[in-house]
């Protein structure tokens, strides 16, 4: 098919714009973990869009921020590897949130990268008047003039509300260049099993939890296999998940009292698996100390990062 266009796109941002939601709606189905806590994406999710004219590979990126830590310096230098691999990058403005500090550094690294196409995206129009996103497209625009950002488009979207997410597929298609598939017909995501797995868990640890510890939850499938004995019309997967935070305190608050707050994060967690996989699962799931470990070289890479 010599008008078949296949490519890259990234999602880029500040924490906690909307990059994973939109993955998600793009694609139509679940594959980055969702979040209210600045800083949930810790890895690079591919989500992939199949049509008879295109495949399209999202790319969602960590937010970038000032980091802290180790573990922070390393998930910047992540998202700056993606943007020189990509066809397009989509930088996400929050429509009912001012233009600050933090998107303007970014948008001044943006404007350093060469060739990459360049959309804005002003995200959660569901939450913002018409008068907000009038007054964001502006900005954003006026920021592009500023930084010498030639900006293919300026589109306003909503995940939530569906509003507009068919229009950004198009014109991010429309954006790559022909080429044959990538992925063959039907994958959504490259992500591994285990690492969708784990990040199911730490979504579900995430809802509820504050201050720093939301920072310092880390997951890890240990192990995974299908019980034995079992006939081959009730499977049942057995998984074993350790719960990594940075001081007993924290492990007291994630398990919560008599056990409490660890069996719904296994309830909520178990249904997403049990999707994923499409088999009845047993979520074991184990709290450990690991202390300090985004400040620790051994511990980041021991833990995946």
């Amino acid at each position: 098919m010599t008008d078949f266009r296949s490519g890259f796109a990234c999602f880029v941002g500040r924490p906690n714009v909307g990059k994973s939601t939109l993955t998600n709606a793009l694609v139509g189905q679940k594959v980055a973990i969702t979040s209210d806590k600045p800083q949930t994406t810790r890895h690079v999710i591919r989500g992939i869009v199949h049509r008879t004219d295109a495949q399209l590979v999202l790319v969602d990126t960590p937010g970038v921020h000032r980091p802290r830590t180790l573990l922070g310096e390393r998930l910047n230098a992540l998202v700056s590897d993606v943007w020189s691999e990509v066809d397009v990058v989509a930088m996400c403005f929050p429509a009912d949130e001012p233009i600050g500090p933090g998107d303007r550094f970014i948008a001044t690294d943006l404007a350093s990268v060469p060739r990459v196409k360049k959309i804005a995206v002003i995200t959660k129009t569901d939450r913002a008047t018409k008068q907000q996103i009038g007054e964001q497209l502006l900005a954003v625009a006026q920021l592009g003039v500023e930084l010498g950002i030639d900006w293919v488009h300026v589109i306003p979207v909503s995940a939530v509300a569906n509003d507009q997410v068919d229009l950004l597929t198009n014109l991010l298609i429309a954006e790559l260049p022909l080429g044959e598939a990538l992925y063959p017909d039907g994958d959504l995501t490259d992500e591994p099993e285990l690492v969708l797995i784990a990040e199911f868990v730490r979504e579900a640890a995430l809802d509820g939890v504050r201050d720093e510890l939301p920072h310092s939850i880390a997951v890890v499938v240990e192990d995974m296999q299908l019980r034995e004995g079992r006939s081959a019309d009730k499977p049942l997967m057995d998984v074993y998940v350790h719960i990594y935070v940075e001081r007993e305190s924290q492990k007291h608050i994630v398990i919560g009292k008599g056990g409490s707050r660890l069996k719904e994060v296994g309830i909520v967690a178990r249904e997403s698996i049990s999707k994923l996989l499409g088999v009845q699962v047993h979520l074991d799931i184990r709290v450990k100390v690991a202390k300090d470990w985004q400040r620790d070289p051994k511990q980041l890479q021991r833990l995946g990062f």
